[in-house]
């Protein structure tokens, strides 16, 4: 089995309604839960002026490859409401694959783990909840270390 780290954003509308069903939806799809972080809510990055964000990290454990499981997430955020229609626009759902085990993926549409995840601070703040000792696969510190090496000044706070 492996861990399997997805983060989880929601910025219009019932966000946390939004959230509660994207879990429901990846437990019917893909597995149960194993753990998850606290709801944070988070101002907006990328795009100052988009409101505000909910924030939570949950853990998987499968055997299900990285590519089934990111389709099955890509449907489930269209089930949910979610428009691609500009980079950082707000969105009903986002769920994003963090790790995959230790694996290291890097293809035009899959990346793991996430290329962005060390420099934001919506994912550290959750994901160091739940896995403060977990590895970064490529960068080799732990979520904790690269947590406290942030440069990441925006306001992440529990609800």
């Amino acid at each position: 089995m492996n861990d399997v780290y997805l983060l989880l954003g929601s910025n219009l509308g019932d966000r946390y309604l939004f959230m509660k069903q994207a879990i429901k939806l990846i437990e019917e799809k893909i597995v149960p839960i194993t753990k998850q972080s606290s709801v944070y809510e988070t101002q907006s990055w990328g795009k100052s002026d988009a409101p505000d964000y909910l924030n939570q990290v949950i853990l998987l454990q499968t055997d299900m490859p990285p590519r089934l499981i990111l389709e099955k997430i890509l449907a489930i955020e269209i089930v949910l409401g979610r428009k691609r229609e500009e980079k950082w626009g707000s969105r009903t759902i986002d769920i994003d694959i963090l790790f995959y085990a230790d694996a290291i993926i890097d293809e035009v549409d899959l990346q793991i783990p996430h290329p962005e995840l060390h420099k934001r601070r919506f994912t550290l703040e959750p994901l160091s909840e739940i896995a403060p000792g977990f590895k970064h696969s490529s960068l080799k510190k732990t979520i904790i270390q690269l947590k406290n090496e942030l440069e990441d000044d925006l306001i992440v706070k529990k609800i």
